[in-house]
């Protein structure tokens, strides 16, 4: 699709009314209706939850990346472990049969008490997709910050449960940016290999994406690149491929081939439900409470913390407080929940001898979005896999690395879509608001430009290479770029300043952050491997002196 098609419907063989009314598009019927009435209200839960009283060893606040490395290795040294998770267990199927709701029809289950939906591509050819829900403690938080919208993972597994599966591990010269106090030969010798292990991280079988109509998009994403002087790297992902070849032949139920992922997906994905969170489970030590916020972590009288606890019904309503001790917390709540709550608990008093570098490094991974009209003799596919398996590497030259992303609409679009990775040099901090009594964010919406900079790097050359232009419909009226949000919130808690080298709070013996809190707000790839390396990194020496 050129200038001229987008501007003449009849010239590019459709029109605006044929993609709305599409089968399976973004803005199908279901997206323009009303909410539903709420069909998962009583989930259904696997043990009993925790007990107010209750003094545990360990407990783990969150069930993401992180939490799930120190559950299972603290387990697995013999120490029984608590995990305490804001979101469902997301093991119940709803009226429909499946767990979760489908990325092109979002229900009440794909949004965390929110209203209405705030989906991250927002229009389609002029028309808003967003559409009303009833509340409801769904997969997907959209947390909205004075200059940013965070999205996260909701419910046992974390982010896990809602993101595009790219394993990447980055590249080693790259790493001393990242981490600088951390040993990179101990990190691509011994615990990446340990992650990409326990996320049974593979890649795609070569031959079969040069066939697969799936990953059309992703063939023409590679032609354009690579025409315009660009590598172009197949990435690592956690998806069973051979399930998602039964996918393409019609013998399994479609899941990847159904555009299921920013919700949940409901077979082929390998989330940590289905790799550490098995093996938590199997060592018969640890048990997780779904629904279960915890709101303020203090010195116990007798040693070790007191934790509180707000068990939650799923419209969000606090149904009761539970008071736990536990001689040892685990802050793995996600860089922003670890963070907030961490600020509260230091300008509270609750916590009063944490430093005064909590809070701080905080960034966005570089994160922004757009996508390009291709020409009529480049269709991308009807039919395309919600996984990427490929991305465009512009690190050294231009601060970018681009994900070839799937726009899963099931009909044919002629767009190319991708989510950059950007050498984003601005860090934000949280603070602690008194009055309102939460914390809050300084990040501020111009600091995106660098990222927007970055990306341009690639896609200015490109769009001139192909005689193409940007998509300027899908973040709103006449917007090219989606620098409003993240998908890969960094840092709030950084390793070696917050905390000592190994993630040990300073001022509170007994207190661990675990999760990507500690890294300074990149990565420069997608970043659940790292988070996952460094915490298997860290919880071995913990339990090695501390335990």
């Amino acid at each position: 699709m050129n200038d001229t098609s987008l501007k003449n419907d009849g010239r590019a063989g459709f029109s605006r009314r044929r993609f709305i009314t599409g089968t399976g598009s973004l803005l199908g019927a279901a997206a323009l209706a009303g909410p539903i009435p709420s069909a998962w209200a009583t989930p259904r839960t696997a043990a009993a939850p925790i007990a107010s009283g209750s003094r545990v060893p360990a407990l783990v606040i969150g069930t993401g990346y992180g939490g799930c490395v120190a559950a299972l290795r603290l387990a697995q040294a013999g120490t029984d472990v608590h995990m305490a998770e804001m979101g469902m267990a997301w093991d119940t199927p709803g009226p429909d049969g499946k767990i979760f709701a489908n990325t092109t029809r979002p229900d009440d289950r794909s949004f965390w008490l929110r209203t209405r939906t705030k989906q991250p591509l927002s229009n389609f050819l002029g028309f808003p997709l967003d559409r009303n829900v009833n509340r409801y403690t769904g997969i997907l938080d959209a947390e909205e910050f004075g200059g940013i919208t965070v999205y996260q993972g909701r419910g046992v597994g974390g982010g896990s449960l809602v993101n595009g599966g790219m394993a990447v591990t980055p590249r080693r010269e790259n790493f001393g940016a990242i981490l600088p106090t951390v040993d990179a030969e101990e990190m691509y010798s011994t615990y990446y290999p340990r992650a990409n292990s326990g996320l049974g991280v593979t890649t795609i079988d070569p031959a079969w994406f040069e066939e697969a109509d799936c990953y059309q998009y992703a063939r023409v994403g590679r032609k354009h690149a690579e025409r315009a002087g660009f590598p172009f790297l197949f990435v690592p992902a956690v998806y069973d491929w051979d399930y998602m070849k039964r996918e393409a032949a019609g013998t399994v139920p479609r899941s990847a081939l159904d555009g299921e992922i920013l919700y949940g997906n409901n077979h082929g994905k390998k989330s940590l439900q289905k790799t550490y969170i098995d093996r938590i489970r199997a060592t018969g030590r640890v048990t997780i409470s779904p629904l279960h916020k915890v709101t303020t972590v203090t010195p116990a009288p007798d040693g070790g913390y007191t934790v509180l606890i707000d068990q939650l019904d799923t419209t969000g309503r606090t149904t009761a407080t539970k008071t736990v001790t536990a001689d040892k917390v685990f802050f793995a709540a996600g860089s922003v929940g670890t963070s907030k709550l961490l600020v509260g608990l230091k300008a509270t008093g609750a916590l009063p001898l944490l430093n005064d570098e909590v809070g701080r490094g905080w960034g966005d991974n570089g994160n922004v979005m757009c996508g390009r009209a291709n020409h009529l003799w480049d269709p991308t596919g009807k039919l395309q896999a919600s996984i990427p398996t490929g991305g465009i590497d512009n690190w050294d030259a231009g601060g970018a690395f681009a994900e070839v992303a799937p726009l899963p609409t099931g009909i044919e679009t002629w767009a190319s879509f991708y989510l950059s990775i950007t050498k984003n040099p601005h860090r934000a901090r949280f603070t602690w608001n008194a009055a309102a009594g939460r914390a809050e964010l300084d990040w501020q919406t111009a600091w995106k430009q660098p990222s927007i900079d970055a990306a341009k790097t690639i896609f200015d050359r490109i769009n001139r290479k192909e005689g193409t232009i940007y998509r300027s419909d899908l973040f709103g009226v006449h917007k090219i770029w989606g620098d409003h949000l993240t998908y890969h919130p960094l840092g709030g808690a950084v390793l070696d300043k917050a905390t000592d080298n190994y993630g040990r709070l300073h001022g509170h013996p007994g207190l661990y952050v675990i999760d990507g809190a500690l890294i300074p707000g990149n990565t420069s790839v997608n970043p659940f491997v790292t988070i996952t390396a460094l915490a298997e990194r860290n919880i071995e020496r913990i339990i090695a002196t501390d335990l």
